[in-house]
């Protein structure tokens, strides 16, 4: 299926809500990364969201030169080619980007859809990150706040970051007190007076409550999803609206249990980002492939090798259908497995 509209989009998150379940966002580097969460979609039934963060779009562009804007650009027209040939929707979005990567990231971004949309197109991408944590809230709000018109202009949703993952991605790193990692109702009350509830353009918000990027050891991470069903109450109490009047955005998950998922999304999680064990599940795939292959992959002993073997393709299979494997058990935690009206 095509990648969606803004229209499907926003449908996909209010059916996600209203069903009680969260969609998976794979963060994506190549194109086998992408053809390897087509695939697990597809066989988990499931729609999803493709995501891309500035390191990604480094490494799309060619890792020897600084062009994230056109990394991005190419991993957006790759996705809208050949997501065609699959029977699930995804979503396009870029993930983390703090303030240095504004300029370069996702304003240019923006500005190309724009030009899209002038024109009677579709924006390229269906949302957008601003990651303002490693600012004072008040900035972090005050950027989102210019942001936001213009991405309601080309009908794409802004997602922010109203607290502190720990942990680093793509060289985004936060070791700040252990307080900080929990969002508060004050913090998300003064999001919502800058920033309306839809009224003045949807967003979604990625709140914290313990979240660490990366994996670590048992009890390393105090992750408390509770904490999102008070936010909700006190937002809806003060702004009084319905219950869970907000969408939220689950990052760093990564070893998190079957019931802090759970708990999460009951809370009104409805987009959860998912990195390191897609990750985990390609390389572990190569290793073990080179590991079982190693006479044919290396030309041992001065030997020819085995081309059929050491060919990229052969090995790049197997690493795509694990990673598959991976992204059909988020989605089977998340419980948007057969869950595509595609």
């Amino acid at each position: 299926m095509p990648v969606a509209t803004p229209e499907q989009y926003a449908e996909m998150l209010d059916r996600a809500k209203t069903g009680g379940f969260a969609y998976p966002a794979f963060n994506a580097s190549s194109s086998q990364s992408v053809n390897a969460i087509l695939q697990g979609l597809t066989e988990a039934g499931s729609d999803g969201i493709i995501q891309v963060t500035t390191g990604g779009a480094d490494y799309f562009a060619g890792h020897t030169v600084k062009a994230r804007a056109t990394g991005a650009l190419a991993f957006a027209r790759f996705v809208h080619e050949v997501a065609k040939s699959y029977p699930i929707t995804v979503a396009l979005h870029t993930d983390h980007c703090p303030k240095p990567a504004l300029e370069d990231f996702v304003l240019p971004l923006i500005a190309e859809s724009e030009k899209v949309v002038a024109d009677g197109g579709q924006p390229i991408f269906q949302s957008h990150m601003w990651d303002g944590s490693a600012v004072p809230l008040d900035e972090n709000i005050e950027i989102a706040k210019e942001l936001l018109p213009r991405l309601k202009a080309i009908n794409a949703i802004l997602e922010v970051e109203i607290g502190v993952v720990g942990g680093e991605e793509d060289g985004v790193q936060h070791e700040g007190s252990n307080e900080a990692l929990y969002t508060t109702v004050a913090d998300v009350t003064k999001a919502v007076e800058a920033l309306g509830l839809g009224d003045q353009g949807r967003w979604i918000a990625a709140l914290t409550f313990g979240n660490v990027h990366g994996v670590y050891a048992p009890g390393n991470v105090k992750l408390r999803p509770e904490l999102l069903g008070e936010i909700q109450e006190g937002i809806a109490s003060q702004f009084g609206t319905g219950p869970k009047p907000l969408d939220l955005v689950f990052h760093g998950g990564s070893g998190s249990t079957d019931d802090e998922i759970a708990l999460a999304v009951r809370n009104g999680v409805i987009k959860m980002n998912i990195d390191t064990d897609t990750q985990y599940a390609f390389t572990r795939a190569v290793a073990g492939y080179m590991f079982s292959n190693y006479d044919g992959v290396l030309k041992v002993d001065g030997s020819v090798g085995n081309k059929k073997a050491y060919d990229p393709r052969a090995w790049g299979k197997v690493a795509e259908s694990a990673m598959a494997a991976r992204v059909v058990q988020a989605t089977q935690q998340l419980g948007s497995a057969g869950q595509s009206k595609s």
